[in-house]
């Protein structure tokens, strides 16, 4: 890669978000915080990427998440079953590809899918400027539906924050905490209004101590392969964004003052 970097920062936040590596069939997990793979498909979806085209230079960006809401976690039970009152089909296929009845006949399928709730991520993605300015085109108007992990969970906007010209540690500091207003509130309650917060955050650097396998080599359903990267997990300061720290935090509210009573 180029030794000048651009960093594309996003803010990914929606009701529901599921960011599964490897989990399959009927149970499926989602990891605390966004993954890379999750991520690239992002990216190649607003690009117009189809499952069957290769990652390509999309590999070589470098990935920074920083959680300022992590959220909680939600189970959702599902049960699966043929209207017409057939038998469910099994995994393995026949010769003519066709695939098999369950045997002894199996009606109902139990499955459970896990998401995170209410959270909020700051992601910043570093490559060439060149591609990162293309991949934030894309974004802005992009070829197929985006979605945070699983087609189910659609973003909130805003999407994009920004660019950034340096590293991802430097621009994970520089981007104004993004948590909602509830959290913002709690916060405000227990602390009061400091002009830095620090967050957890997770940065892809060939000499990182953790290595996590979630780097898609394929996106296709017949191919999913993945290969492993080197992470280093910290902490950022970075900007509250309250517009006064001096100010106070109980500060009076009349709710009919816009009436004019």
């Amino acid at each position: 890669m180029a030794d000048h970097q651009r960093v594309l920062m996003l803010r990914l936040a929606g009701p529901l978000q599921s960011w599964g590596d490897q989990s399959r069939f009927n149970r499926r997990e989602t990891r605390p915080e966004p993954t890379k793979s999750g991520i690239l498909g992002l990216l190649a979806a607003a690009q117009g990427r189809r499952r069957e085209d290769p990652p390509g230079e999309l590999l070589d960006l470098a990935l920074g998440v920083r959680v300022d809401q992590a959220g909680t976690l939600l189970r959702d039970y599902h049960t699966v079953s043929d209207y017409r009152g057939r038998p469910l089909p099994q995994a393995a296929v026949s010769a003519k590809g066709v695939q098999k009845p369950t045997s002894p006949a199996k009606y109902t399928h139990v499955t459970q899918r896990y998401y995170l709730q209410d959270a909020v991520f700051v992601v910043g993605i570093s490559g060439p400027p060149a591609l990162v300015d293309t991949l934030t085109a894309a974004l802005r108007r992009p070829a197929f539906p985006l979605a945070l992990g699983r087609r189910s969970c659609p973003p909130t906007q805003p999407l994009i924050l920004g660019t950034h010209d340096g590293g991802l540690n430097e621009a994970l500091g520089e981007q104004p905490w993004q948590a909602g207003h509830a959290a913002r509130r709690e916060f405000q309650r227990r602390h009061g209004r400091p002009p830095r917060i620090d967050l957890p955050a997770t940065v892809e650097t060939p000499d990182g101590d953790d290595v996590i396998n979630d780097v898609p080599l394929s996106f296709s359903l017949r191919d999913r392969r993945f290969t492993s990267r080197r992470v280093a997990h910290s902490w950022v300061s970075a900007p509250t964004g309250f517009s006064d720290p001096g100010a106070p935090t109980d500060a009076s509210h009349d709710p009919f003052a816009l009436l004019g009573w």
